[in-house]
């Protein structure tokens, strides 16, 4: 009867962890929907805590405390730009905790675990150090750190496939011995599997960054699951097989909305981009030199553009993040709602550094969910739209991915700003975005660029609707 009360107790608090990311589908519930998972997961603690009690409560709860003060103290003090680096890190922190503890388990008592438990145990051990590399690796890239662009070392594949050799050859070393050895080896171990985690990151980089971000979620929540294998844990295998289920989802949406084949992404095969430099050398059209030579002038006509138009499109981008111009932007388009036009915002799933970066931008800045609109909705809209407003974006617009073959981004869904009548652009220049090809849209005639700092662009172009 007891144990049937406790499995019960265990499927309630699964129900509202659940509970809380269904919340997660909405902004303005997202936040009751985070208080929710944190209330779960704080009677899982308790629940765990009242099953297996602790020799050291006072230890436990001074660690406790500390964790919770410095990740209080870093989350306060991140800000927008940096929230896809400090997603990566605790990811990495999330690796850590579970190859610890398959670690301590192992060593511990390995005699007396089951075939099972061992092997889970040296796995999430394997996928837990892997996890915490990588995403250091990946925050070292998404916060400026380390080389934004894919680092590939020679014979990288090689290395990698050799590595993951080493790696389960000594998992199965480990599995066999017994005593010192069994120590030592799963130290070796923990030393492959760190750098399994920093080979396979390191090549990785620019618009893949997304798909790494995700595919990192999944394997951490992969190792939690099989950590809470070796410690007979319901609660931890349930938190994180869902963790390791939403990665995965996430993972196949960014690959999906790239039009990347994950395989291709992960053994670092890209195409060449000898078909998009042709992009680079097309002649621009006088228009364009016209326009770039006074600023003043194009300032003017993007106002005129703005009050003549009724239907107005805005699509941010990382851009936008590193201006933190999200505040303005959403200023410029409530006046122009005032001015009775309609406005919406265009989100491309992989704009931003992370999924969802743009959403929590915008969130921030307190616009209404259901002016965010994805790209499969938006994009039949573009046609019969009087001005696109391109803040901060590059690739996620660039025609290039349509017209040209060859190109990393050939292929990829675009939202379809070309079709509008006008266009407005508020970059701090014209350079490529982060697949390196040039945007044949800022030669366009209907388009308009106005290069500098979009936080000052947007504030002016306000003004100018006043």
């Amino acid at each position: 009867m007891d144990s049937a009360w406790n499995l019960l107790i265990d499927l309630a608090i699964i129900l509202i962890i659940f509970l809380g990311i269904r919340m997660f589908r909405r902004p303005e519930s997202a936040r009751w929907g985070n208080l929710t998972a944190a209330f779960a997961l704080l009677c899982a603690l308790t629940v765990v805590l009242y099953r297996d009690p602790i020799l050291t409560p006072a230890l436990v709860l001074i660690v406790f405390l500390v964790g919770s003060m410095v990740g209080w103290f870093v989350a306060m003090r991140v800000n927008m730009v940096q929230i896809p680096a400090m997603v990566a890190f605790q990811h990495g922190a999330g690796g850590v905790a579970a190859f610890l503890v398959s670690f301590v388990e192992l060593i511990k008592d390995a005699t007396h675990l089951s075939v099972t438990s061992e092997v889970s145990g040296i796995v999430g051990l394997i996928i837990g150090a892997a996890t915490f590399s990588g995403s250091m690796v990946a925050g070292g890239k998404l916060a400026n750190r380390l080389k934004q662009t894919p680092t590939v070392f020679p014979r990288h594949n090689l290395i990698l496939s050799g590595t993951v050799v080493v790696i389960v050859t000594l998992g199965v070393f480990a599995g066999h011995v017994s005593g010192t050895a069994v120590l030592y080896a799963l130290i070796i171990l923990i030393l492959f599997s760190i750098w399994l985690g920093v080979v396979f990151s390191i090549r990785i980089g620019g618009a893949d960054m997304p798909v790494l971000i995700s595919f990192l979620n999944a394997t951490a929540g992969v190792a939690a699951a099989f950590c809470g294998i070796i410690i007979q844990n319901r609660l931890l295998i349930a938190c994180g097989a869902t963790v390791a289920a939403s990665g995965s989802i996430l993972t196949h949406v960014m690959c999906k909305a790239m039009n990347r084949n994950l395989w291709k992404v992960f053994v670092g095969i890209r195409p060449k981009t000898a078909a998009g430099m042709a992009v680079t050398t097309q002649a621009r059209p006088p228009s364009v030199a016209v326009q770039e030579s006074s600023g003043q002038d194009l300032l003017a006509r993007a106002i005129e553009v703005a009050k003549n138009a009724n239907r107005v499109i805005i699509i941010p981008g990382y851009g936008m993040a590193l201006a933190q111009a999200q505040l303005e932007l959403v200023g410029l388009a409530k006046k122009l709602e005032g001015m009775n036009k309609e406005v919406k915002y265009a989100i491309h799933p992989v704009a931003g550094r992370m999924p969802g970066h743009m959403n929590v931008l915008l969130a921030e800045a307190e616009v209404e969910y259901d002016k965010l609109c994805e790209m499969e909705q938006i994009n039949p809209e573009f046609a019969g739209t009087d001005l696109v407003l391109i803040v901060g974006a590059c690739d996620v617009v660039n025609p290039a991915a349509i017209n040209v073959e060859g190109t990393p981004i050939s292929g990829m869904p675009i939202l379809k700003a070309h079709e509008a009548k006008h266009i407005v652009v508020c970059n701090l220049d014209r350079r490529p975005g982060y697949s390196g090809v040039e945007n044949p849209l800022y030669a366009d005639p209907k388009t308009i660029l106005l290069l500098g700092d979009a936080r000052m662009t947007l504030g002016k172009l306000s003004q100018g609707l006043a």
